[in-house]
C-alpha cells in the first residue's frame, strides 16, 4: 500500500512537472538590440605633440585647467634652432650683399663689360675701316682677316660677359630667396618651442614633467572637450552591418548603478580592428549625467528594431533553428525579432498553440 502511494505522488509530479514545460506564446512589445561594451571619452579628445625635440622647461597648465584655443600649454628649451637662425640671417644678409652689388661679384663682371665694349668699338672701327680698304683693292687679305677676326672675338667675347652678368645675377637673386626662406624657417623653428592648445577644452593628461627629454613620438597632453562626452562603443563584426546613424542607444554605466541613459548612435568608424575584430561606433547622450570622466566603462544596447503586439516564445524552446515541440508533435515556424530572451514568431504556431520546452 506504501509503494502504491509513492507511485501514485510520483505520477503526480511527473504531470506537474510536464505541465511547468508547457507554454503558450504570447504577444508583447518585442525590441532587438546589438550588444556593447561602453567607454566614456570626451569629445575632440586629442594627443598634444611636440614638433621639435628638446627638453621640457614648464608645464604652464595643470591636469584638470580649463583651456582656450591658442593659450600656450607646454615650454620647451633647444639652443640648437637659435644657432640655426643666427646662421640663416648672416647667409640672407651675405645673399643680399652679394646681389646689390656692393661685393666684387657683380661689379667685377660690370668691369670686364665696360673694357669687353670699348675693345668691341675699337675692333669694330679698325674692321670697317679696313673693309672699306678692302672693298677699293687697298691693303692685304691678311692684315683684312686679322681685323676682321679681331672684331668676331670682341663681339663673342661682350654677349658672353653680359650673358654671365645676366646669369650670375639670377643665381645671387635666387640664393637671396632661399636664404629668406631658410631663415623663415628657423624662426618658425623657433616658435615651435612653445606648444599650444588646438581647441577650447580640458587638459586630462600631462605625460611628461620639467627636465625631461621631449621627442616628435612621445605624446606631453590629452587636451578634449570639457563639456562633450561621448559613448565609444565595440560593436562586432557580425552585427556592424545592422548599425546606422541615429539610431537609439541604451547605455548602463558601471558608475550610475540601477540607471539607463538615452543616445543616439553618432558615427560608424568604416576601419575593422583586426585585433579583436570590431568596429567603432560613437553615440551621444540625449541627457548626458552631471559628472562625466574620460574612461568610465559600462554596456550599451543599439536598438535596431521594434514591433508592438507580436507573438513571441522563449529562445529556449526553439529546436535546430526553426522547430517546435507542440500536441502534434515537431512543427518547423519561421521567425523574425529577437532579443536576449524572446524571438518573434511569424508563421508556424497561434497563440493558442501549446509548446513544450525541448529539455
Amino acid at each position: 500500500m506504501k509503494l502504491a502511494r509513492i507511485f501514485i505522488v510520483s505520477l503526480i509530479t511527473l504531470s506537474c512537472s510536464k505541465e511547468q514545460d508547457k507554454i503558450l506564446p504570447t504577444e508583447t512589445t518585442l525590441t532587438e538590440s546589438v550588444y556593447s561594451s561602453v567607454t566614456i571619452q570626451p569629445d575632440s579628445l586629442y594627443q598634444v605633440y611636440a614638433i621639435v625635440a628638446g627638453i621640457l622647461d614648464n608645464n604652464l597648465v595643470d591636469e584638470g585647467a580649463l583651456v582656450s584655443k591658442g593659450q600656450t600649454l607646454i615650454q620647451i628649451i633647444n639652443s640648437t634652432p637659435k644657432l640655426n637662425s643666427q646662421n640663416a640671417k648672416f647667409a640672407l644678409d651675405l645673399a643680399k650683399e652679394n646681389y646689390n652689388g656692393s661685393a666684387a661679384i657683380l661689379s667685377s663682371i660690370k668691369e670686364e663689360i665696360t673694357a669687353a665694349k670699348l675693345k668691341f668699338k675699337n675692333d669694330s672701327i679698325n674692321y670697317f675701316r679696313q673693309k672699306n680698304l678692302w672693298d677699293k683693292n687697298i691693303g692685304s687679305k691678311a692684315e683684312f682677316d686679322a681685323k676682321r677676326l679681331s672684331y668676331d672675338l670682341a663681339s663673342n667675347n661682350l654677349k658672353l660677359l653680359q650673358s654671365k652678368y645676366n646669369r650670375t645675377k639670377n643665381e645671387l637673386l635666387t640664393a637671396v630667396k632661399q636664404a629668406q626662406n631658410n631663415y623663415q624657417t628657423s624662426l618658425i623653428a623657433t616658435k615651435d618651442f612653445t606648444v599650444k592648445s588646438k581647441i577650447d577644452g580640458k587638459v586630462y593628461a600631462l605625460y611628461k614633467e620639467p627636465g625631461e627629454i621631449v621627442t616628435t613620438m612621445e605624446p606631453l597632453a590629452a587636451i578634449g572637450s570639457a563639456t562633450n562626452f561621448i559613448i565609444e562603443m565595440l560593436v562586432d563584426e557580425v552585427d556592424i552591418v545592422q548599425i546606422s546613424k541615429e539610431q537609439d542607444v541604451l547605455t548602463n554605466l558601471d558608475a550610475y548603478t540601477g540607471k539607463v541613459f538615452k543616445g543616439k548612435v553618432s558615427k560608424i568608424y568604416p576601419q575593422k580592428d583586426e585585433r579583436n575584430q570590431t568596429f567603432k561606433v560613437e553615440a551621444v547622450f540625449d541627457n548626458p549625467p552631471k559628472v562625466l570622466y574620460p574612461g568610465l566603462s559600462g554596456e550599451a544596447n543599439i536598438i535596431i528594431a521594434t514591433k508592438n503586439k507580436v507573438l513571441t516564445i522563449p529562445k529556449a524552446y526553439i529546436i535546430d533553428g526553426d522547430k517546435v515541440k507542440t500536441d502534434e508533435g515537431l512543427v518547423t515556424i519561421t521567425t523574425g525579432l529577437q532579443n536576449m530572451e524572446l524571438i518573434e514568431v511569424l508563421s508556424g504556431i497561434t497563440k493558442d498553440t501549446y509548446i513544450y520546452n525541448p529539455e
